[in-house]
């Protein structure tokens, strides 16, 4: 029997080809994830009265021992968040999909959150990096969380090189329990990779486990995440329960498409097929209409008369992961343009709106956040 192969390359460094609807249920098989079934979706709402859009959609797929979580919550013990973003430069609506998820777990599960910014970790793969630059999209970062409407008083950043102190003693227990070989095997390190790419899974882990240690309890801990950086917590799923902490539970997102193709990662190495939390209406329409990879047909009348197809057409696919949260619209969207009633233009010119009206609220609170940073940075 052969063994099955994905068809792109996924790993917490690079997603390389685009990322269809099989290929995640591929991803379910290769990385030893669970789908994220009815029952727990069930679950979720019997416990906060609701789901969130992300979770009926699927737009995140998959999960690691939420089911456990979900029973360690039903007999009336707390969990906590965490999620992070390793600043390499800004912040684009791809990198809001966990977090806008974890602002609604906060609120419905009262939970605190616990926010890494990982400061070395661009340093360490992206040899162009200063740490100037990486601390400056650092403090830009902050303000794009800050911005989503977190609370201060259960929001807590830890920046790695600052917080190092409370971090760094932790990490070490972590490291002392992952061969080389391990690491190798599951990042596809090779000789010439420097040691400070090796150690930092280590410095990811702590999170998991650090309100464990300064509330002197074992506390739950669940992660969203994008799907790619599972085999990071992989490691720490296998190292934690050694020192004596639980595993933590996790749900996996699939990726918002780039702007020029369905179903690739959007990347920031390409400013054509990103938004921008900080880009103008302006350079927003001339992205979209440019840009966005259409599922409309090669003119209007075949486009009445044959339909759209809005699986493949990436401004759809934006609606439906992030920009258009009701259900019954979505589905009405959806058919119009199946039927030729919608145009692709005015889908682009919807999702434009959607977009713009998103950006000029998110704008306005960072810049308010700018005052806030301090309340959310940990003081322990």
């Amino acid at each position: 029997m052969k063994r099955e192969r994905i068809k792109v390359n996924v790993t917490p460094y690079e997603v390389r080809g685009n990322v269809t609807e099989e290929d995640y249920q591929c991803l379910i098989r290769q990385f030893g994830i669970w789908p994220l079934n009815k029952e727990l979706l069930d679950r979720i709402k019997r416990n906060v009265g609701e789901l969130h859009f992300m979770l009926r959609r699927g737009v995140f797929f998959a999960h690691r021992d939420l089911n456990w979580l979900l029973d360690e919550y039903e007999k009336g013990n707390e969990f906590f968040l965490y999620t992070g973003r390793a600043p390499s430069g800004e912040t684009h609506i791809g990198h809001l999909v966990p977090w806008v998820l974890c602002k609604w777990l906060q609120d419905k599960f009262d939970a605190e959150l616990w926010f890494q910014f990982p400061d070395e970790e661009k340093f360490m793969f992206k040899p162009e990096l200063t740490f100037e630059e990486v601390q400056k999209h650092t403090y830009e970062n902050m303000l794009d969380v800050i911005a989503l409407g977190f609370d201060p008083k259960k929001t807590h950043f830890l920046i790695d090189t600052r917080h190092a102190n409370l971090m760094y003693k932790e990490a070490c227990k972590v490291a002392k329990k992952i061969t080389f070989s391990t690491v190798k095997a599951v990042f596809g390190f090779t000789n010439e990779t420097n040691i400070g790419s090796i150690f930092y899974t280590a410095m990811q882990s702590v999170p998991c486990f650090l309100p464990s240690i300064l509330k002197k309890k074992n506390i739950p801990c669940l992660i969203p995440l994008g799907v790619d950086q599972d085999p990071h917590f992989r490691i720490t799923r296998d190292i934690l329960p050694k020192l004596g902490y639980y595993k933590p539970a996790i749900l996996h997102a699939k990726f918002l498409s780039g702007l020029k193709s369905y179903g690739s990662k959007m990347s920031t190495s390409d400013p054509d097929s990103t938004i921008w939390t900080t880009d103008s209406p302006e350079q927003v329409r001339n992205k979209i209409m440019k840009h966005a990879f259409s599922g409309g047909r090669g003119s209007i009348a075949e486009h009445r008369k044959l339909g759209g197809n809005p699986d493949i057409d990436v401004s759809f696919q934006w609606l439906y992961y992030f920009f258009e949260p009701d259900d019954k619209k979505l589905a009405e969207i959806r058919e119009d343009y199946k039927s030729g009633k919608l145009l692709t233009s005015e889908l682009k010119a919807y999702l434009i709106d959607r977009i713009n009206a998103f950006l000029k609220e998110h704008q306005r609170k960072r810049e308010a956040a700018r005052e806030q940073t301090d309340k959310f940075i940990f003081k322990g």
